[in-house]
Parts: structure tokens; C-alpha cells; sequence
């Protein structure tokens, strides 16, 4: 089993082999290249790598296809990461 944190890793190593999305993902975040290897481990990075890929489906399509990530482990770590604890239904 893949944890939250090896996913979003699994998200930046793909990235690095797309720059054009690594391009858009540094802008987005205001993140540049130097900082990347220091974010690693930021539960707010590593948030951020997985908000990335969900916030596009065809990203997220292409991360998955390129990795053989099923999107429901990118879902479960985007969840994990995020802190969204789902609809607890109490009023």
C-alpha cells in the first residue's frame, strides 16, 4: 500500500519529466526550482502536488496512465493530505 506522502512524491517525479506542467505547477505555487528538493516533506507541498493533479483531470489522467496509479489512490491521498475528512453528516 502507497502512502499520502509517496503518491505526492510519485506526482513530483512525474512532473519533472513534463516540463510544461512543472512549468505551470511552479507558477501556480510561486515555487521555483531551487526550493522544490527543500518543499519535499511540507505537508503543505505535498498537499499542493496532489491538489494540482486533482484540481485537472486530464493531468490527473495522464499522472495515472504514466504511473499505473489508480485515481481513486490519488483521491484517497489527496484526501489524507488535505485533512478533508468527508461529510460526517451530523447537522
Amino acid at each position: 500500500m502507497t502512502t499520502a506522502d509517496e503518491t505526492a512524491i510519485a506526482v513530483l517525479g512525474w512532473l519533472a519529466g513534463e516540463p510544461e506542467l512543472l512549468g505551470r505547477f511552479l507558477a501556480l505555487t510561486g515555487t521555483d526550482p531551487t526550493r522544490l528538493r527543500g518543499a519535499v516533506g511540507d505537508p503543505g507541498f505535498m498537499a499542493g502536488l496532489l491538489d494540482f493533479v486533482m484540481d485537472h483531470e486530464p493531468t490527473l489522467l495522464q499522472f495515472c496512465e504514466a504511473t499505473g496509479t489508480r485515481p481513486e489512490a490519488v483521491a484517497r491521498a489527496h484526501a489524507a493530505l488535505s485533512g478533508f475528512r468527508g461529510d460526517t453528516g451530523s447537522a
